[in-house]
């Protein structure tokens, strides 16, 4: 009920995070990255968004608060995502500076953290500058499913 956050207890540098999932129409949660384990995740730490973009949100949403997007920062693109109640593949790969999304085999995001520069954005946003944290599920009270979650960490 109303959601909540699941990390994992040990903390990431280099990493890559499968998984699939599927929401429910309009569904919103988020894979936190590099978090720590108090405080917001999508500015302590980085939020990779998970919404399905449906009609409800058309509009009414910034471009880097779609789907796959870091979280209020850098945009992904969109087209990739199935429907609703539909499962999804996604991959986040995280290493040194750059933050990769591929969902359901399309590249969507390949960021350079390095490349922000507005001050604006990384005084909101200090995470960015993160390179550990924690890997977890960003509950936004509604429903979303998961299923064969790995990690692997890289050198």
């Amino acid at each position: 009920e109303g959601g909540g956050n699941l990390f994992t207890e040990k903390e990431y540098s280099n990493f890559v995070f499968r998984f699939e999932f599927r929401t429910e129409p309009g569904g919103n949660n988020g894979v936190g990255i590099r978090t720590p384990l108090e405080g917001d995740a999508a500015y302590l730490g980085m939020e990779i968004q998970i919404l399905d973009d449906a009609p409800k949100y058309e509009g009414k949403l910034r471009p880097a608060q779609y789907h796959g997007s870091i979280y209020d920062v850098i945009p992904a693109r969109r087209g990739f995502l199935r429907k609703a109640g539909e499962w999804n593949a996604e991959e986040i790969r995280a290493q040194g500076r750059r933050i990769r999304v591929t969902l359901n085999g399309t590249v969507i995001l390949n960021a350079d953290l390095d490349a922000v520069e507005e001050p604006e954005v990384l005084k909101k946003h200090p995470g960015l500058a993160r390179s550990q944290g924690h890997i977890g599920f960003l509950g936004h009270g509604s429903r979303v499913e998961f299923r064969n979650i790995r990690i692997k960490e890289l050198p």
